[in-house]
């Protein structure tokens, strides 16, 4: 039977910020305030980069979005 890693394992608040080059803090108003897609497993926060990356190309990063649109 043949292992394989997967590039879709869920990633931590820690390491989807290093991913992106912010901090955690930034990370937490993100999710709080843009509608990063995050989700609870448990009591932190986990992404999965394929949903993160196609935030960021929508322009939910933007500085000039404030998340408050619908």
């Amino acid at each position: 039977m043949e292992t394989r890693v997967t590039l879709d394992r869920w990633l931590s608040v820690e390491e989807i910020a290093s991913y992106l080059g912010v901090s955690k803090d930034t990370i937490y108003a993100w999710i709080a305030k843009k509608r990063m897609p995050a989700h609870r497993v448990g009591r932190p926060w986990k992404f999965q980069r394929a949903e993160v990356d196609a935030w960021v190309k929508a322009g939910g990063a933007n500085d000039n979005k404030t998340g408050d649109e619908v």
